[in-house]
């Protein structure tokens, strides 16, 4: 089978609908192809588990929906992605593994599709055990051995005597369910079971790099232990010497399937006398006699062993120092690869973003930047250019300001502002500042008063039409006076009708609340309230419409439109 099934496009596209990227990039990662996971889709779930707003329990709970498929690609993918994220991912996608109760219950899984299903489901049976134990020893001791501190102040270097004892059988614990992985040479025959192999390898190379220090601690105090200490550091040891075998059996595997030696440490055995003086020193605890042996030998012995696995350990952190490189160096060749991809998008945009810019009326015809200030439409006349601008100039607010103005002859009709021709009659000095005339904007000041204002060129810019060449200005003005008074009427009107409205509708909901209060209660206190209430209202209502803000506009109180009569009279 290759390529992604029918079935993967189907889930991708139903959690595209509902919007979770990353159920649908799990889903991605663990297609049917029989070849790992993308990188790409790694790399983004790594992302995921340093985001703090990403749910961890519902990535985790999508992996290990994908394990309960029937088939053995999808379940060893889902695995092998699982170990990713619990090796290069945040520290709380481990933490949440450790947490649970149960991980993967894959013990029974079998794949009866074909004969690569069972010798697959063997392999799928084993490595699930491994990431159970891995993320037990992870709840046991709160930390990952993969990732923990090495050298002369390491983690497990300056751990003491009790915590030792008890931290290095889970190291043996976890290593021998590695190991039990078991693979050999000619059966990684795909891409999947092979990426499952990688992971393993790296996760051998560094957990046993933990053990071996966790051992030379543990021989640098045996002598000074006590006897049931001593005896068990002396089952640790030997176990620790039958680990060793296999890991080496181990390592020629990946040896053989391709993997540089320089990435496969060597592995340099402690002296057989050491076993010996360490029996030795167990037997004189127990009282049973044993060969003398002067404390100068079991000194020499003991730093000839330590000297040994401190070389193996030596080899692990070269090892660990060129993943480093390796990871290093992948990482510029990709951030130049998308810098040399950028410049070619730069440049495939450069003679469109060219070509914009040379319509832009900013720039010049030679490319040059036109340096031309911009004019300020909003700025205060100076008097160096006042001289020379129009008389008419509808921006101009301060005609007061202006020291001497010159005849400007206009033709008729040809004015750019869209209002009244001007005659070529001078523009008169004032010296007492802007005059604003609120009457004559409201329409209360006589025609005789407008006559007056004939200079003003600023009378007509509220007139909406274009006068003929001979309508006079006066009468224009008169015009325009009239028509902002009708509007301004016109709408006091309207807003003095919609608050009579709700005032009325207010004094009616008031008179019905007191009415039904009354005879809810058969109280004859709440009906004379109600008659009150009223007749105050009846009052205040007639006071309102004929005395109160009716005298806003003309046509809604009677009593202002005398008073008006009698004022023009």
């Amino acid at each position: 089978m290759s390529g992604q099934s029918i079935t993967d496009r189907i889930t991708a596209a139903q959690h595209s609908v509902t919007g979770s990227a990353v159920s649908k990039t799990v889903c991605k990662a663990t297609t049917h192809e029989i070849m790992g996971p993308k990188k790409k889709h790694l790399d983004y779930l790594i992302q995921c588990t340093n985001e703090m707003n990403v749910n961890i329990p519902h990535l985790a709970d999508t992996f290990f929906e994908r394990t309960t498929n029937g088939s053995w690609v999808v379940v060893f993918k889902a695995l092998i992605a699982t170990h990713h994220l619990m090796v290069y991912g945040n520290e709380r996608f481990i933490q949440y593994l450790a947490s649970r109760n149960t991980l993967f219950n894959l013990s029974n899984f079998l794949d009866k599709s074909g004969l690569q299903g069972y010798d697959m489901s063997t392999f799928i049976r084993r490595y699930s055990r491994y990431l159970n134990d891995k993320a037990v020893s992870y709840r046991q001791v709160a930390f990952d051995f993969t990732k923990v501190k090495r050298g002369a102040d390491g983690v497990m270097r300056t751990m003491n005597t009790e915590k030792l004892l008890k931290t290095i059988p889970i190291i043996q614990n976890q290593m021998d369910t590695l190991l039990d992985f078991n693979v050999n040479a000619n059966e990684l025959t795909n891409g999947v079971v092979n990426a499952a192999f990688m992971l393993l390898f790296k996760d051998a190379i560094r957990l046993f790099a933990a053990y071996n220090e966790g051992i030379i601690n543990l021989l640098e105090k045996y002598f000074d232990m006590k006897k049931i200490q001593c005896k068990e550091g002396l089952d640790i040891y030997k176990k620790f010497l039958t680990r060793m075998t296999r890991i080496s059996e181990f390592l020629k595997v990946a040896e053989q399937v391709g993997i540089d030696k320089g990435d496969i440490p060597d592995l340099s055995q402690a002296p057989s006398s050491l076993l010996e003086a360490l029996e030795q020193h167990l037997a004189s605890l127990e009282g049973k006699k044993v060969k003398d042996s002067t404390a100068a030998s079991r000194a020499s012995t003991l730093s000839n062993a330590v000297s040994s696995l401190a070389n193996t350990g030596i080899s692990f952190t070269k090892v660990d120092e060129r993943e480093k490189q390796v990871a290093l160096e992948e990482e510029q060749a990709r951030l130049k690869a998308l810098k040399e991809q950028r410049l070619k998008e730069m440049a495939k945009k450069g003679p469109s973003s060219s070509a914009t810019t040379a319509a832009s009326p900013v720039l010049t015809t030679g490319g040059g930047i036109c340096t031309t200030p911009a004019i300020d439409l909003f700025s205060t006349p100076s008097s160096t250019n006042s001289s020379s601008r129009m008389p008419n100039d509808l921006l101009d607010l301060q005609p007061a300001f202006q020291t001497s103005m010159h005849p400007i002859a206009t033709v008729p009709g040809a004015n750019t502002w869209g209002g009244f021709t001007q005659s070529p009659a001078p523009q008169p000095q004032t010296s007492a500042g802007l005059n604003v005339d609120f009457d004559s904007v409201f329409g209360n000041k006589s025609s005789s008063a407008n006559n007056l204002d004939a200079g003003d060129v600023l009378g007509g810019i509220l007139k909406p039409t274009v006068t003929s060449q001979n309508q006079s200005l006066p009468i224009s003005k008169q015009q325009a006076g009239i028509l902002v008074s009708d509007d301004l009427d016109s709408s006091l009107a309207n807003l003095v009708g919609s608050m009579y409205c709700i005032v009325l509708y207010c004094i009616v909901l008031y008179c019905i609340v007191l009415y039904c209060i009354s005879l809810s209660l058969k109280n004859i206190f709440f009906l004379l309230v109600l008659r009150g209430s009223v007749c105050i209202y009846t009052v205040v209502v007639l006071g309102f419409k004929m005395f109160g803000l009716g005298c806003l506009c003309e046509d809604q109180s009677p009593v202002w439109n005398k008073k008006l009569e009698l004022k023009k009279v």
